[in-house]
């Protein structure tokens, strides 16, 4: 069968045909400019149960055409206009509170209501809750959905979108209070980082090819860099933004999520709890960051953009608050011990790139001295891409020794493939009941612990803590060099760069 139809089917099998979706925080931009349009994809390749129904939910009082203007507005549909009117026809919406019950049984309702409308079996009423809200909610809005909205005549999962708490006490407080309304079985932590195509490739890189499974261990590798950059400030989101910084924002989800899958052994199959046991198992194996293995950074103005200062949500002006950070990491394992995992991410840097970077050991005894590092690197964003950048004899009469790379960019590779957005794939997920690409609670537990004490040394101004300003558009502040360096990365082949085109190779 084809793997497509098969899933098609699980989803149908799963769900047996019918669920109600509740998209909590419906006015809200994650809602409009990512549920929303992920649904309407689903909804198009038929991924959704021909007896679905979505309901928007939150407190803004708006009626039906507004709604629907709302949630569409950034649906890609050229070419699709009639499935669009179909998806529009699945749509409804109910304004609520987050905090009473009197909202939550109006939900209810409405939602048996429309039950009982498509003639849906006692048994089979499914519900899934996706809460697309900030955190301040999550609790009042699970006690509330749990008292008056759960599902007691059929299944019931709940979506919740990071941050998962603020550090290891709040993640903790958190996951008590979720825990006692929806059981982890129920639960499913969205970090998007899991849905994105190359994040998802890893473990068939790693796992499905020989030549890179006999590799990779310390004594093949030097050091493993995981990169985040945006090109872009705050932009008037400073007020969200300094609340959390880009340790919290970025790196102890998203970051460590890739680490994860590139650090963990081999599990003993590809079911969902067997991957996040080693993922687990992975993550308890590094102790907490050092301050002295971290760089941190804020921007300043330069060439005429504003400073992160400048934004004028941020209210106070003397905010410590990192945009930028460099952190190493250890694990202290068989595997990977002394082999530096660099996790760095900023914003309003020179570039918008997201990739892992795996630099080998030097060749032992080497015949040619100048022969650069070989390394793989691993492009999430954009365009994405896998290549080996190895030395090969510079072709000629020449017997110079150049750096070139073994490509496997995909909009060259697969020209008519569609690569989907992350939250359609983990959506899909939710449907199938695949909790695989899901944070589970003793996952976060352990990640917290990593991240915890230097987070609090940070949000204290504690001596040991120093801000280096960069620039608006530069490549961060300018000990960057020498920190990576003190790690062990070699950028000696500056003079390395990616070709301007590259040409499909011919079919056999």
């Amino acid at each position: 069968m084809d793997p497509i139809e098969q899933m098609r089917q699980q989803v149908c099998e799963e769900l047996h045909g019918a669920v109600t979706i509740i998209v909590l925080g419906a006015s809200g931009d994650l809602a409009k400019k990512k549920t929303f349009p992920a649904l309407f994809g689903l909804f198009r390749n038929g991924f959704l149960p021909a007896n679905t129904r979505i309901v928007g939910y939150a407190r803004t009082k708006m009626d039906h055409d507004q709604f629907i203007e709302r949630v569409t507005h950034y649906i890609k549909s050229k070419g699709y206009e009639g499935q669009l009117e179909e998806f529009k026809s699945i749509l409804s919406y109910l304004s609520g509170q987050y905090d009473n019950d009197e909202s939550f049984i109006n939900l209810d309702q409405t939602i048996r209501q429309s039950e009982e409308e498509r003639k849906i079996e006692v048994g089979k009423r499914h519900r899934v809750f996706y809460m697309a809200l900030p955190p301040s909610v999550f609790i009042p809005v699970a006690k509330g959905l749990k008292k008056n909205a759960y599902a007691k005549e059929g299944l019931n999962r709940i979506v919740v979108e990071k941050p998962f708490g603020e550090d290891s006490e709040s993640s903790a407080r958190l996951a008590k209070e979720l825990g006692a309304c929806f059981t982890e079985e129920e639960t499913f932590r969205i970090d998007h980082y899991l849905g994105k195509e190359m994040v998802k490739n890893v473990m068939m890189v790693r796992f499905a090819n020989i030549f890179f499974s006999q590799i990779w261990n310390r004594s093949n590798i030097d050091n493993i860099q995981i990169t985040f950059k945006e090109p872009f400030g705050t932009e008037g989101r400073g007020g969200y933004f300094d609340e959390f910084g880009i340790i919290r924002d970025v790196m102890q989800n998203h970051l460590l999520q890739v680490l994860s899958l590139i650090a963990m052994e081999r599990p003993i199959s590809t079911d969902a709890e067997a991957i996040r046991d080693e993922k687990v198992k992975v993550l308890k194996c590094i102790p907490p960051i050092s301050v002295n293995d971290a760089l941190l950074g804020q921007y300043v103005a330069a060439n005429g953009k504003p400073s992160y200062l400048d934004d004028e949500t941020i209210k106070n002006k003397d905010s410590l608050t990192p945009t930028f950070a460099a952190l190493v990491l250890f694990i202290q394992n068989e595997r990977w011990e002394g082999v530096p995992f660099i996790l760095k991410a900023g914003k309003a840097l020179n570039e918008a790139k997201v990739e892992v970077r795996i630099q080998f050991r030097n060749v032992a005894g080497s015949l040619y001295r100048n022969a650069a590092r070989n390394e793989l690197v691993m492009r999430v964003q954009p365009d994405e891409a896998v290549y080996i950048k190895f030395n090969n004899k510079q072709p000629g009469l020449s017997y110079q020794t150049i750096q070139t790379e073994l490509d496997l960019t995909y909009h060259n590779r697969y020209t008519d493939l569609n690569i989907p957005d992350a939250y359609e794939s983990l959506i899909l997920d939710v449907l199938r009941n695949d909790h695989s690409n899901f944070v589970r609670d003793d996952e976060l537990e352990a990640a917290w612990k990593i991240f915890t004490p230097l987070l609090h040394k940070i949000d204290a101004h504690h001596q040991d803590i120093k801000l280096s300003n960069y620039t608006y558009g530069s490549r961060g502040p300018a000990e960057l060099d020498d920190f990576m360096k003190k790690y062990g990365y070699d950028r000696s082949n500056v003079n390395y760069s990616w070709p301007v085109q590259s040409v499909a190779p011919k079919k056999d």
